[in-house]
């Protein structure tokens, strides 16, 4: 079964889940007045993609950073369904358990691709890493699926022994999120994954993003300041400014009838550049 049909059998199994695969409830971590993110309240649901929008500064990547577990909040809660149906509070597990959750059920993109990447570790082992943490250890089945996943990400599998610092930006952004999505993760955490990247390298990896999160059924937080990018891959936006959400909606209501006096300048800074 091909990585395509693996993930939309996946899909299937989930999206028959009516549960949220996430919630958040008055999530705040400060770092000064204004600082941060507080007051954070939102559900996310299976086979969604939520984007995060707002300045720089707002609140956005340090939200992203809570609810992915890498950071502590002052107060509130990230509840988390998994597979099974059962649900955890994810600051009521342990480091470890984190840890374990963020290499099986869940994936982060970063912007910066070399942050999510082991420089001094092939292509193929970058890749294989992420298999054998969820227990794989046939040689020969973490090679094959290293080749099948650099091939879904339009990287030559010729390459699959060079080093990541080999690659172009572009390229390694996408074995990053070819190390994450390996082992079908239920959710992924990006922080804007096109950020840095040239228009015409950007439009490769949306489409390639926007097809695997299709056909994997994948739930994904996505973080970026780029509305273009967030109206491509978002089915619903939360807006942020000053580390507080400001509104939150369908993502072409947001941005086509903007209610917030921020969101509509936001909107009209885009349509004026």
């Amino acid at each position: 079964m091909s990585v395509t049909e693996l993930g939309r059998e996946h899909a299937t199994m989930r999206v028959t889940n009516l549960q949220p695969l996430l919630e958040v409830e008055s999530l705040t971590k400060l770092y000064q007045p204004g600082k941060g993110c507080q007051d954070i309240s939102f559900a996310l649901w299976p086979g969604e993609v939520l984007g995060i929008v707002g300045e720089s500064g707002s609140g956005k990547s340090t939200l992203l950073r809570v609810l992915s577990g890498r950071e502590t909040p002052d107060c509130g809660a990230v509840n988390y369904q998994f597979e099974g149906g059962s649900q955890a509070s994810l600051y009521a597990l342990s480091e470890s358990e984190r840890r374990r959750l963020l290499r099986t059920d869940w994936g982060v993109v970063h912007q910066h691709p070399m942050d999510g990447l082991r420089p001094r570790v092939s292509a193929g082992g970058n890749i294989g890493e992420r298999l054998m943490a969820v227990g794989n250890r046939h040689y020969g089945d973490i090679r094959d699926q290293a080749l099948e996943w650099l091939s879904q990400v339009e990287i030559p599998t010729d390459r699959i022994d060079d080093m990541p610092i080999t690659f172009s930006g572009g390229m390694q952004q996408r074995l990053q999120i070819a190390r994450n999505l390996v082992t079908h993760p239920r959710l992924i955490f990006m922080d804007e994954p096109t950020g840095g990247l040239d228009v015409s390298v950007q439009a490769r990896l949306l489409d390639l993003i926007r097809n695997l999160v299709t056909d994997l059924g994948l739930s994904v937080v996505i973080v970026t300041h780029d509305l273009a990018v967030a109206r491509l891959l978002a089915h619903r936006l939360v807006v942020m400014k000053e580390s507080r959400i400001v509104e939150t909606g369908l993502t072409d209501q947001v941005l086509d009838d903007p209610q917030h006096p921020y969101t509509q300048l936001l909107v009209s800074s885009v349509l004026q550049g």
